[in-house]
């Protein structure tokens, strides 16, 4: 396994256009509540990161987080989908942790998170990323879901 290194980012701080112009279309999303809802989103809008995109249900009791979509770039870099799976089953549990912190870091502050990775992830793949995870909530208060951006440096 390689070194890990994750940093915690500004969002402004943030060197992709394209997760700027996400967390830009989040805010837009909001109006006066907290949290935009997963329902604010059009996907055919979000072409310019489709690809990287992840959409997580925060589940409860015990806490969880389950990919209702895994991104589609993600998933061909690394060999593996969680699509319709759990970030406990995530095969690299090493990075499963730096996402678990990252998602639960979101969840604690309430606010988006914006993260620096680099670390080798497999034989084949070098992880050398921007994330961003997001929260949202159906009621725009109570946070269910998380749209997350990862984007290759």
């Amino acid at each position: 396994m390689g070194s890990e290194v994750q940093e915690y980012i500004d969002v402004a701080a943030l060197k992709s256009s394209a997760l700027r112009r996400l967390h830009a279309d989040w805010q837009s999303r909001r109006r006066e509540r907290s949290f935009p809802a997963r329902a604010d989103f059009d996907p055919l809008e979000m072409k310019y990161i489709l690809g990287n995109l992840s959409l997580v249900e925060v589940r409860r009791h015990p806490l969880r987080f389950f990919y209702r979509v895994h991104a589609s770039n993600i998933a061909a870099r690394t060999g593996f989908d969680m699509t319709g799976k759990f970030l406990d089953q995530n095969p690299d549990v090493q990075h499963r942790n730096l996402i678990f912190d990252h998602y639960l870091r979101t969840l604690d502050e309430r606010r988006p998170i914006a993260a620096r990775r680099e670390r080798t992830f497999t034989d084949r793949v070098m992880l050398d990323c921007e994330a961003l995870a997001l929260p949202l909530a159906r009621d725009g208060a109570n946070i269910d879901m998380l749209l997350t951006g990862l984007v290759w440096n």
